[in-house]
């Protein structure tokens, strides 16, 4: 399975491979009878030492035999003779044994004989030194020097181990003939030993009977492991004149008896037995010569086969090599030119095509997927199915992408109709809150159902981003940053768990606030939905270097650090919509809103162990108001009330008079501190004459107190198609605002009725405690504080409706379905309002000479 894996050089170089582990078998099967035709060589310098050095070791054997016989002055002189001669030849043979090419071609059992008889040679000394004593009787010398002779031929028979089988016994019936001549040098040794005495004893007869029966058998058995030419030449040999003297005299020692004279004297066998020795080794070189002879054409043999596999072996498989490498290349660059168009198609041709296709670009599939030529082999053919293959890619991926324009397409057109469907709901929701006749909790449940349908409005702006589109919503003025946050709150259903911190006098820039409000509301509705109910979720700001940063802290279970990241990697670089990230589907809207603006989103662990979202906003996108809003006031509500600095005599209905007076707009943040209760705080009703214009904060025109079209609770009025909008606060928020429009209060059990739009009576005025009511610094402002609304003020022209069209406000004399009781409790809500403003405009005086102390 890894062979099958592996690269195409990497099998290429495994078949060279196995070629040349062929190659090199054969080679050395060949070299293998060279190199034994070497080592024969190499041995053979051992043999022609040591032929010379057993002639010299026969000749000392005879003239020892003949000393130790009869000890004389020329016996002696002729021993020693023969003894230095004897010595040349032994150290020349113990010098070729022991070389280390010699060594190194014999194999152990050579080895270990050429160690016999190099050991034995070493002991000649000894040996010489006890006959010179006398302590060596001629049995014993014959048996020492014959010990080292036989330990010589011993290692010729180590010797004739060839791979040729027949000349290897060629080889070894030749020892065999060269060691018979041995025995006769041995018989000769012996019986010149006797016949120096004259008479031959019953042991001699018996030692000369076995010899001369030894060497007879010797013979016989030389003759049978020759072949025909060989054993001829060797039959020859055996029946010459010269061995048939001996023969001869051999038969006459034979008929010898014990204590006689013998009939053969010495001077006659030392003649004969010369000559006969003389022609044996005549015919055992002869014969020797004949077997090198013989071994010559085997040796050229094994040189011619030994260049054939080597050499001519060799200049194949080195042909073989260059054809394989010269193909593998070949393969390998068109496999290279393949997979090149392979990655290039896949890392830059198809991605750049599916890009071009999200622009809304048109692609053509014969441009973008051209045919590749790879030949008309086998990888051509493979490269002609690429062709077909990256046609049928870019044609999916063209394919794809029109099924995806036409779901965005679906989406897009479904969340216009549902924006166009939940707009015309809103206006009919604020017509009906606007009854003067309707029961307070009616009007409670048509404040819940203006959430609900704010909500649908939300879910149908997110398919609108996710069709990759812009939702409609927009302004033209920036926005208090406060506003958007409780805008956001305020389409969150479970509100009244989230704590708006102070703020601060920032702003936000208008064509931003639709979008942000979008992403804050998605990120608080995770927060709280992803925490215990019994807990509130923080939302506080401030300016940073690099903008303004909101953080939005829960205290609920919170994620690992994996999820953690995984999510903020989502967040900076969305991945593209598909239907089965459905499930996260507010991350990525999130993602698709801060990625359009610049936001920057991030979530982290909170101290509390739940989960904190830090949105960074651009600096371009934020505006800090020229005036510092008033700090904070409690109340014994448990409501932190910020009171707005008065607005400019020369401002405009409904928008500041400058820059600086753009972030001083009449707008009161109620944050909810200890009590769980919402608060309804009515305050005291426009005049007639600002029912036409509106505030540009969007929790002011969250109230609904302007005629006409329908403020969809973000300051800016709906129509039956998609228009224009901006941060929604339709129901109670967490940041409870004062709000014109009436609002239940569930912790007492009643509601206020709606007060009257027109000029509220004098009378009204003065028995409402005149004095505790706040000073009107502009008629652009209610006496709370809040700026007028002004209906279509931040409306785009084309999209504005006429004010004719827009439905007419009740007469506030028009008005017979009040009862005193109801009359009682709208006057109440409003004293309790009146009071309330003046403690905070009170508060707001106290800390402003306290600062200037400070100062």
């Amino acid at each position: 399975m890894r062979f099958r894996n592996s690269r195409l050089r990497t099998k290429i170089a495994a078949m060279l491979l196995s070629l040349t582990a062929l190659w090199a078998f054969a080679a050395w099967v060949t070299a293998r009878e060279g190199v034994n035709l070497l080592w024969v060589s190499t041995l053979n310098t051992v043999v022609t030492a040591s032929n010379p050095m057993l002639v010299e070791l026969q000749n000392e054997r005879r003239f020892t035999m003949v000393y130790l016989a009869a000890p004389n002055q020329n016996g002696r002189e002729a021993m020693v003779t023969q003894r230095s001669k004897t010595d040349k030849t032994v150290a020349t043979m113990i010098d070729r044994t022991e070389s280390g090419s010699v060594r190194r071609a014999a194999d152990d059992t050579l080895e270990n004989r050429m160690a016999e008889a190099v050991g034995l040679l070493r002991k000649l000394g000894d040996y010489r030194r006890a006959v010179d004593s006398g302590a060596m009787g001629r049995n014993q010398a014959l048996q020492n020097y014959t010990a080292m002779n036989e330990a010589v031929y011993r290692m010729y028979d180590a010797m004739a181990t060839l791979d040729d089988d027949d000349f290897a016994d060629v080889v070894r019936a030749a020892i065999a003939v060269a060691r018979s001549g041995e025995l006769l040098t041995r018989e000769d040794a012996l019986v010149a030993g006797m016949l120096q005495t004259g008479r031959l004893s019953s042991g001699d007869l018996q030692a000369v009977n076995q010899s001369i029966a030894v060497r007879r058998y010797a013979f016989d058995q030389a003759m049978v492991g020759l072949r025909d030419t060989e054993h001829r030449e060797y039959q020859e040999m055996t029946t010459s004149p010269e061995l048939a003297a001996v023969k001869a005299l051999e038969d006459r020692l034979l008929q010898t008896r014990p204590g006689q004279r013998t009939r053969v004297t010495a001077a006659q066998w030392r003649q004969t037995t010369q000559a006969g020795l003389a022609d044996m080794n005549r015919s055992i070189d002869e014969a020797g010569e004949r077997t090198i002879d013989r071994a010559t054409p085997l040796g050229v043999w094994v040189i011619v086969r030994l260049l054939l596999a080597g050499g001519l072996g060799l200049l194949a498989v080195i042909a073989s090599i260059i054809v394989s490498i010269t193909t593998a290349r070949a393969l390998v660059r068109q496999l290279e030119r393949l997979r090149g168009a392979a990655w290039e198609l896949a890392e830059q041709r198809l991605p750049g095509v599916v890009e071009r296709l999200g622009h809304g670009e048109k692609v053509d599939i014969a441009v973008e997927a051209p045919p590749l030529q790879f030949g008309n082999d086998e990888i051509g053919q493979v490269g002609r199915a690429f062709n077909a293959v990256q046609e049928t890619a870019i044609r999916t991926a063209v394919e794809q992408a029109e099924l995806r324009r036409g779901i965005r397409d679906v989406l897009l057109s479904l969340a216009r109709r549902t924006q166009t469907l939940v707009h015309r709901q809103l206006n009919m929701l604020d017509t009906m809150e606007r009854k003067r006749d309707i029961d307070p909790k009616d009007l409670e449940e048509l404040f819940r159902l203006d959430h609900l349908a704010t909500r649908m409005r939300r879910n149908a702006e997110n398919l609108i981003v996710l069709s990759g589109s812009i939702p409609a919503r927009g302004w033209r003025q920036s926005v208090p940053m406060v506003d958007v946050v409780r805008a956001a709150v305020g389409e969150v259903e479970d509100y009244t768990r989230v704590t708006v911190l102070p703020f601060g006098p920032i702003e936000l820039a208008g064509r931003a606030v639709g979008d942000v409000t979008h992403l804050l509301a998605e990120l608080i509705e995770n927060a709280v939905s992803f925490s215990p109910p019994d807990t509130a979720v923080h939302i506080g700001g401030h300016l940073v270097a690099n903008g303004f940063a909101i953080d939005i802290e829960d205290r609920g279970l919170g994620m690992t650090d994996d999820k953690l990241a995984e999510i903020n990697e989502r967040i900076v670089d969305p991945p593209e919509f598909n239907l089965r990230s459905s499930v996260q589907l507010g991350l990525f809207v999130v993602a698709k809103l801060a990625e359009r603006y610049g936001v920057r989103v991030a979530l982290k662990r909170s101290a509390y162990g739940g989960t904190t979202a830090v949105i960074v906003i651009p600096q371009e996108l934020v505006v800090e108001s020229g005036a510092r809003r008033a700090p904070a006031a409690t109340t014994e509500n448990g409501l932190a009330v910020r009171q707005p600095a008065a607005v400019p005599a020369g401002a405009e209905r409904g928008r500041p008079a400058d820059a600086q007076a753009a972030g001083t707009r009449g707008v009161a943040t109620l944050t909810r501190q200890q009590s769980a209760s919402p608060l309804a705080l009515v305050a005291p009703p426009a005049s007639e004459s600002d029912d036409t214009d509106a505030p540009d904060s969007p929790e002011a025109q969250a109230t609904g107190t302007g005629t006409g079209t329908r403020s969809d609770a973000t300051g800016d009025p709906l129509t039956t198609g998609p228009q224009s909008t901006g941060p929604q606060s339709t129901g109670p928020q967490a940041a409870e605002p004062l709000s014109t429009a009436p609002q239940a209060d569930p912790a007492h059990g009643s509601a206020p009725a709606e007060p009257p739009d027109g000029p509220e009576p004098p009378g009204d005025a003065a028995t409402s405690h005149p004095e505790d009511q706040p000073p009107v610094t502009d008629s652009s402002t209610t006496p709370s504080g809040l700026p007028v609304r002004v209906p279509q003020a931040n409306l785009a022209e084309p999209l504005r409706t006429d004010e004719s069209a827009a439905a007419e406000q009740p007469d506030e004399h028009d008005d017979p379905g009040r009862s005193p009781e109801e009359i009682q409790r709208i006057m109440g809500s409003y004293q309790r309002g009146t009071r309330l403003a003046r403690t905070a405009v009170e508060s707001l005086g106290n800390e402003a000479v306290e600062g200037e102390d400070e100062q």
